[in-house]
């Protein structure tokens, strides 16, 4: 028998519409109940965890610490009830391939996606893109079952191409000429955080974290406004950035790659897509 006591989807429904919401009026509008319905639904959740997922105000719905922490699960939860529904009714007949790739490559292989979805109509493709670091873990989990990542050089994958990397500044507002330096970097455990803070460590200058997020674009952005000394992808550089090097005392980093990765025995149409992938990206 089983000693945890099951989730209700409709019940996580409820609470993943509250949390998307930030209300408990908009989220009944959401699951087309009631907002008395949806209140007593996420009660239960609360009643059978012991424990309260949301801070309750007149003005706002915040979530506890316990409410973060479900909240992912319930999204995985929802997702695999969704999948393992479609598998079955026979509307993806050839199952489902889950591919997990870096936000600068979601948008850029839209159209590769499009053509393959086409030639694979039975065949249901989910994408999620994210830091690379997660895509790992989630691949690990056996959540996915194709990656493209941006890594540090390791165990051989599937493909692979050297990732170029720059040192980036504001051209009209230079972060590397505070004192200290702030930079602009993912979050912990994110790439290239390390090199970026061993390098300044290195040539003995103080810095700070002046901003940091887990979104390219807006690291992008705010290093080129003057938020920050980034090192990011050569494909990122602005027009209105200035590239640090050798004269900074700054040292190239040519240890990073775009690799991707894909198991044993995977299916032909995983296979398929993988060799598209590879040649799109240049890998080898």
């Amino acid at each position: 028998m089983n000693r945890y006591p099951m989730f209700n989807p409709q019940l996580l429904l409820s609470f993943v519409a509250v949390c998307d919401s930030n209300s408990f009026t908009r989220a009944a509008e959401r699951v087309f109940l009631s907002q008395s319905t949806v209140s007593q639904q996420v009660r239960r959740l609360e009643e059978m965890l012991g424990k309260p997922l949301f801070e309750r105000s007149s003005h706002q719905v915040l979530l506890t610490e316990e409410g973060v922490k479900l909240l992912s699960y319930a999204r995985r939860i929802i997702a695999l009830n969704e999948e393992a529904h479609d598998a079955l009714t026979g509307i993806w007949r050839d199952g489902v391939l889950r591919i997990g790739m870096p936000e600068d490559f979601a948008v850029p292989t839209t159209e590769l996606l499009a053509d393959f979805s086409r030639e694979h109509p039975h065949l249901r493709l989910d994408v999620a893109s994210g830091l690379s670091a997660d895509l790992h873990s989630a691949y690990a989990r056996e959540e996915l079952d194709l990656i493209l990542v941006k890594q540090r050089r390791r165990q051989p994958p599937r493909a692979a191409r050297p990732e170029p990397l720059l040192w980036l500044d504001s051209l009209a507002f230079p972060a590397i000429e505070q004192s200290p330096v702030p930079l602009a970097v993912f979050p912990l455990s994110g790439l290239y955080r390390d090199e970026l803070c061993q390098a300044l460590d290195n040539l003995g200058k103080r810095w700070r974290i002046g901003y940091s997020s887990a979104n390219l674009a807006a690291l992008t952005a705010a290093s080129a406004a003057g938020l920050g000394v980034t090192l990011l992808p050569a494909g990122c550089r602005l027009p209105t950035h200035r590239v640090l090097g050798e004269a900074e005392g700054l040292p190239p980093i040519d240890s990073f790659e775009l690799a991707l990765y894909y198991r044993d025995g995977a299916p032909a149409a995983t296979r398929a897509l993988a060799q598209r992938l590879a040649v799109f990206c240049g890998l080898k």
